[in-house]
């Protein structure tokens, strides 16, 4: 694969984009940023924009993702409660998670690092989003309970499934 799409969504660990990009960029030739709105009342898009080698997606008139955005594998970190339920639900009201639905449409690696409060990973609807989205080949990696509390998975993590989700894709090529 010759691209990853970041999709950050607006959970308080939105900032840890800012490490997830550089380790991407180590593994693909391109990567693309998009943020949910609520994404950008955690943190600046410039401080994804100035990172070099990233691209930051804010429109669907993008030269990069026209005509149709090209096949890539999706990465959505931090993924909030919210942003979990809607792709769960196939509500694309937004460009980070409509370009995410359709990856998950065309069969392409969606990765989904869930980042929620111990409340809200107790809910009953993100065990139920997070096998609907499993069932459909996505896949889903949980918060770390790091004993003081849930976080986002750890960066490793993380991109250990990516590498896994990537070369199993391209052997099916």
């Amino acid at each position: 694969m010759k691209l990853a799409y970041l999709i950050v969504t607006g959970t308080t660990t939105a900032p840890r984009a800012l490490e997830l990009v550089p380790a991407l960029l180590a593994r693909f030739p391109q990567v693309f940023t998009l943020m949910t709105p609520n994404a950008e009342r955690v943190m600046a898009p410039r401080d994804l924009a100035v990172i070099p080698g990233n691209r930051l997606v804010e429109s669907y008139f993008d030269a990069a993702i026209l005509p149709r955005p090209p096949d890539g594998l999706v990465l959505v970190a931090p993924c909030s409660f919210n942003s979990l339920n809607k792709l769960a639900q196939g509500i694309a009201d937004n460009l980070a998670l409509s370009l995410t639905a359709e990856a998950i449409g065309r069969g392409t690696p969606v990765i989904v690092a869930v980042s929620v409060n111990p409340p809200l990973f107790a809910h009953p609807r993100t065990a139920e989003s997070m096998a609907a989205l499993r069932s459909w080949g996505v896949s889903v990696l949980e918060p770390e309970d790091t004993g003081q509390g849930l976080r986002l998975a750890a960066t490793r993590a993380i991109l250990a499934e990516v590498s896994r989700r990537a070369a199993r894709y391209s052997e099916n090529l």
